[in-house]
């Protein structure tokens, strides 16, 4: 009811102002006009020949008043004129780039929440214009250096005196850095896909903890290859979500506790349902985040590993947090360095 209102009144405002202003030109034209007048006939510069003709008087009186109402309207409308005249150097100014420009009109009330609307689209389109940046230089650095891997191998490969063991070794570099593009590609086009989505699609109930257990199943070779141990603590609880979507995030955080877990480590993944929501939470006894590097593991392109001795591309987090976003959910990650992590989701239930 307070927002009906407030809105109400931001619309009234400018005509009352507008309306205000009109009325105090008209009556301060009048009272001069009036003085004028007043102090003429007082020093005698009305002569009779005036004060008879019954032409002359009301003539001269709208000459005055039309002299004296635009000179005061001209002096008055500067103040608006020049508001306006501050928009329009604003605008241009963000439209040839410059997205530190900022607006700080006061008065009328509409000015004043448009100088705060066009504030708060130049900060979103920075904060844009650096992602796009961030974006564009991560994942051309990304996209050349297996590339120059690829060729480096391939060039050493025509070398006719290599053993056979150095060969299978090149090939399997090789081998690896092209998944590693592959993936890189996958991760890019399925982020572009989801950053283009405002509204959940394909939605539906399903069981999210059999989702969460066949999850498991499909990296049951990677549990056993490092031989990590899993608790669960999961239960049978119906989600309304895009069931494609969140099948990525369960896999891609199952996938990051199994990586950055030791050999013989232990990762738990349990659930509870409150009244109007499911959490889930991913916990594995891990090295760890640096407190640096923690609010920034969302972003695209981040990894805390700079030398890129572990796997990844520093996509997966993102597209995570995307889809958690578009379920209007919430994920969280708590780390302490040589302890582990935990990753909290939190998503509506939807039922």
């Amino acid at each position: 009811m307070s927002k009906m209102s407030n809105k109400l009144n931001n619309r009234i405002s400018l005509p009352i102002y507008f309306s205000l202003a009109v009325f105090f030109i008209f009556l301060i034209t009048v009272v001069i006009t009036g003085l004028l007048f007043y102090f003429a006939g007082i020093f005698g510069l009305l002569n009779e020949h005036i004060a008879q003709d019954g032409t002359l008087l009301p003539v001269m009186t709208l000459i005055a008043c039309t002299i004296i109402g635009t000179t005061i309207s001209a002096v008055t409308s500067r103040k608006m004129v020049k508001s306006i005249r501050m928009f329009i150097e604003a605008t241009d100014r963000l439209a040839s780039g410059d997205f530190s420009m900022r607006l700080q009109l006061k008065s009328p009330p509409e000015f004043k929440i448009l100088s705060e609307n066009f504030n708060r689209m130049a900060e979103e389109l920075g904060g844009i214009e650096i992602l796009r940046t961030d974006f564009v230089n991560n994942f051309s650095h990304e996209f050349k250096t297996p590339i120059v891997s690829i060729k480096g191998f391939a060039e050493v490969l025509k070398n006719d005196d290599l053993t056979k063991e150095e060969r299978e070794e090149y090939l399997d570099i090789v081998i690896e850095e092209s998944a590693r593009l592959a993936s890189l590609a996958s991760n890019v086009l399925e982020l572009s896909k989801i950053e283009t989505q405002s509204i959940l699609t394909n939605k539906g109930c399903f069981n999210v903890g059999e989702q969460i257990r066949q999850c498991v199943l499909l990296l049951a070779a990677k549990f056993e290859k490092n031989n990590l141990s899993l608790k669960i603590n999961i239960q049978d609880y119906e989600l309304s979500g895009n069931k494609e979507l969140l099948n990525q995030v369960w896999l891609n955080l199952l996938d990051n506790a199994i990586k950055f877990t030791p050999e013989h480590g232990e990762i738990k993944v349990s659930m509870e349902k409150n009244e109007d929501s499911i959490v889930i939470l991913f916990r594995d006894n891990g090295s760890g985040i640096h407190p640096e590097a923690l609010p920034r593991i969302f972003d695209k392109f981040y990894q805390q590993d700079t030398s890129h001795s572990t796997a990844g591309n520093g996509l997966g987090l993102a597209i995570v947090n995307k889809i958690i976003h578009l379920h209007e959910g919430t994920i969280a990650c708590s780390s302490t360095p040589s302890q582990g992590t935990t990753f909290t989701i939190t998503i509506p239930n939807g039922l």
